[in-house]
């Protein structure tokens, strides 16, 4: 047998290995997460539950790729891609949950959050300016399109029971508006 042949035959043991590895460590979870739950549930024999103050989830190459957690402001859910790097954020708090969308730079690009008058819905650019926003207020709900500078240029809204239509040049000066 040549050297080449028997690096290809230990290659292919050990591929084997790993995956027979890989299927005993899960069995052994299995069994040991059957093992908790056939514990808690012994003693009522109606529900099932499991407490814990984090879960995480990894992939093949133990890279977290998603998290469920409890820290002081709430429970807090995060999704993440191979390289380990968080793309959303689900978040549940004293003033509202929000969800947070993050883009490969680690910049937040989009942020839906629900406070006290309702949802609000935020878009940001690559220079990490408000570009977008969809806002429901007290008095009525509006959208403001910002310029690459961040400054509102349009707004179109609701203030009562009057629809409101505002577009401002650079400087914030109003060239036009209808109400």
């Amino acid at each position: 047998m040549t050297t080449e042949e028997r690096l290809e035959k230990l290659e292919r043991e050990l591929t084997a290995t790993k995956r027979r590895n890989r299927w005993m460590l899960c069995g052994g979870a299995v069994l040991i997460l059957c093992y908790f739950i056939g514990c808690s549930a012994g003693t009522t024999g109606t529900s099932e539950l499991i407490r814990a103050k984090r879960f995480v989830l990894e992939d093949d190459n133990g890279e977290i790729r998603a998290m469920l957690s409890m820290n002081g402001t709430g429970p807090h859910f995060i999704l993440a891609d191979e390289n380990g790097k968080i793309q959303a954020k689900l978040s549940g708090g004293k003033d509202g949950p929000s969800l947070s969308l993050l883009d490969k730079s680690d910049d937040l690009r989009a942020l839906l959050t629900v406070g006290m008058d309702g949802p609000n819905l935020t878009f940001t650019d690559v220079l990490n300016k408000k570009s977008l926003l969809l806002e429901t207020k007290a008095d009525g709900p509006s959208l403001t399109a910002n310029d690459a500078n961040g400054a509102a240029r349009i707004l179109l809204g609701v203030h009562g029971t009057r629809p409101i239509l505002v577009i401002e040049d650079a400087n914030g000066n109003v060239t036009w508006s209808a109400q």
